[in-house]
């Protein structure tokens, strides 16, 4: 008879969690995954999915000023916002079916309920408990509110994607890419949108030519920026919400969407009761190989707060997967990992910025370009793209590739594989560009900036 119910339990069924209790079973481990919410996780039912739908529903708003440039007569469009939500929430229960089915086939049992740790080999859901030689934490993370007096009266990224009502008006509290996606999903869709950031500059952390150029796309698209700005506190006008800034200054909005930070969904979990050893943020920590502390309890994603996406964390479940499960001993390389932000125009991102190639490789090249797209020198509509390489200057590898406009998520997918492969700017010079296009302006650049 087993030692154990389980050869492993996952508590998470996003998309990390998912994805390792998948791989293991695929190799004949016995496994459960435990979930107390929906299955599909914070990327499948509350985050990126979501959003990203909504952002193709309110991106026809431009997509009817273009075509009238071309020709189009387009009279009495408009969004129906209720509708939209209703299409998305039909998607994500249609996705969140998927993922159940996933798990059935692979033979992975669900236990549905919140999961505790009881000790390093049992859990215990609604008062049953479980064991297991190994277990493993996907629960990743959860919208931080600041502590501020009627910060009841917010609403985080989780209500922002079900609003039953499109509000006129709404502020934006953040600088980072949930709140530049959300303000482009409801200026998109109508709405008068202010920031409120505490730096100079929305992005912190990315390419600072990257910032600049999607800070300016955002206000050519009505968006107001308001840096160096904090809120001190909200409070109920009637049916608006007052929200007073630090300097003492009052607007009065219809909605207040707080995108101010995330942290690691570890709370009541039972960590420490097992010794399991957390960052100050509450982030577990882990090794290269996704181990804790503790022999036989491991962690993957946005709960060990490393590199919170999606892709990273279902990369490191399945090397963990291959490692205890295939003798295939194998480690997520961290190395050149694409990212996007899903604005209104749309930000992506592979390797080093300028600022990071500097400070680790010294001396580098920069090449640059913005231009007006294709489409919108018809069109008439105010758009611009900007592309951005950076080479060191010794070996002429290619260390990093940003771009904000139109395609940008899609084109730089496939220049992550050239990065990976250590690709030169001599490479790139040699690759034929397809015209015409925006994607042929990466092989085309020849002149460094400031050469």
């Amino acid at each position: 008879m087993p030692a154990f119910d389980y050869d492993l339990i996952t508590i998470g069924a996003g998309s990390g969690g998912v994805a390792g209790s998948r791989r293991a079973a695929s190799y004949g481990a016995r496994v459960a995954i435990c979930e107390a919410d929906r299955v599909g996780g914070t990327c499948v039912i509350r985050g990126c999915v979501p959003k990203k739908l909504l952002m193709y529903g309110t991106q026809f708003a431009e997509a009817f000023e273009d075509a009238a440039g071309y020709g189009w007569s387009i009279e009495g469009a408009s969004l129906d916002w209720g509708a939209l939500v209703a299409a998305k929430d039909r998607e994500i229960d249609r996705l969140e079916g998927v993922y159940r089915r996933m798990l059935d086939q692979a033979g992975v049992t669900l236990l549905e309920g919140r999961a505790t740790l009881v000790d390093p080999h049992t859990v215990e859901i609604g008062g049953r408990r479980y064991t297991a030689e190994r277990i493993l934490i996907a629960t990743g993370g959860h919208a931080v509110l600041p502590e501020i007096p009627g910060i009841e009266l917010a609403i985080t990224s989780n209500e922002a994607l079900s609003l039953a009502q499109r509000p006129d008006d709404v502020l934006i509290v953040g600088g980072g890419y949930i709140a530049l996606e959300f303000a482009g999903i409801f200026r998109g869709a109508g709405a008068n949108v202010t920031l409120a950031i505490r730096r100079d500059q929305v992005l912190g952390g990315f390419d600072h030519d990257v910032r600049e150029a999607v800070a300016s796309a955002l206000q050519r698209r009505g968006i107001v920026i308001r840096p160096r700005t904090r809120v001190a506190r909200l409070e109920r006008r009637g049916h608006r919400i007052a929200v007073e800034l630090d300097g003492g200054e009052v607007l009065e909005v219809d909605q207040v969407l707080m995108a101010t930070g995330r942290a690691p969904n570890t709370r009541g979990l039972g960590l420490e009761a097992c010794g399991v050893e957390l960052g100050e943020n509450g982030a577990i920590k882990v090794d290269a190989s996704s181990q804790t502390n503790v022999p036989g309890i491991y962690a993957v994603g946005d709960v060990t707060d490393r590199l919170n996406l999606t892709p990273w964390a279902i990369a490191e479940a399945r090397a963990l997967a291959e490692t205890l499960y295939n003798a295939n001993p194998m480690r997520a390389d961290a190395e050149n990992v694409p990212a996007a932000v899903f604005s209104q125009p749309p930000v992506a991102t592979v390797g080093l910025t300028e600022e990071q190639a500097r400070e680790r490789y010294g001396k580098v090249r920069v090449y640059r370009s913005r231009f007006r797209p294709m489409k919108n020198t018809v069109s008439g509509r105010d758009e611009q793209t900007m592309m951005k390489l950076v080479v060191d200057d010794a070996s002429d590898r290619v260390l990093g590739c940003h771009m904000v406009g139109p395609d940008g998520p899609e084109i730089i997918q496939g220049l992550a594989i050239a990065l990976k492969c250590g690709a030169t700017k001599r490479q790139f010079d040699q690759t034929i560009g397809l015209h015409p296009t925006a994607a042929e302006e990466f092989v085309t650049m020849r002149e460094p900036v400031g050469a």
